[in-house]
Parts: structure tokens; sequence; C-alpha cells
């Protein structure tokens, strides 16, 4: 791999440990692979404000679902 090309791929993986950190600072939940998605459409044009609120509401709603599921099992596991 020529050197400058190696050093475009080292700064681009240091930026995006950089923001992967950040991302965990703040809470976001987001895993590297949902991040890098996240990154790669707002570099496509998406807006970071629209995207934030949809990846909101679909943590909002997995958590809806997920706590239906536990409840679902707990009050399965009672009348066993």
């Amino acid at each position: 791999m020529p050197e400058p090309v190696n050093h475009q791929v080292n700064a681009a993986r240091k930026t995006f440990q950089t923001l992967y950190q950040i991302s965990k600072l703040l809470n976001t939940n987001l895993d590297p692979t949902t991040l890098s998605m996240c990154i790669r459409l707002c570099e496509n044009g998406v807006n970071p404000h629209a995207l934030a609120a949809v990846v909101k509401e679909l943590q909002r709603e997995v958590k809806i679902i997920n706590n239906a599921q536990l409840e679902s099992t707990n009050k399965n596991d009672t009348n066993k």
C-alpha cells in the first residue's frame, strides 16, 4: 500500500475512534457499526438533526418492545 494511502487509512481510523469515544461519552448507545452508518449517511447529505431524531425514536421503540417482551416472559414464569 503506498505511503499516502496508508496515512489516510490511519487518519480515518483515528478519527473514527475519536468519534466513537465521543459517542460513548454522550451515552448515545450506538455500536461502532451503527455509528459508522450514521457518519456515512451524514457524509452523503442526510440532515444530522433529522437522523438523530430517527435514531432516538428507534431506540425508544426498541426499549418499549424489549420491556414488553420482558414483562411477557415474567408473566409466563409466574404462571408456571
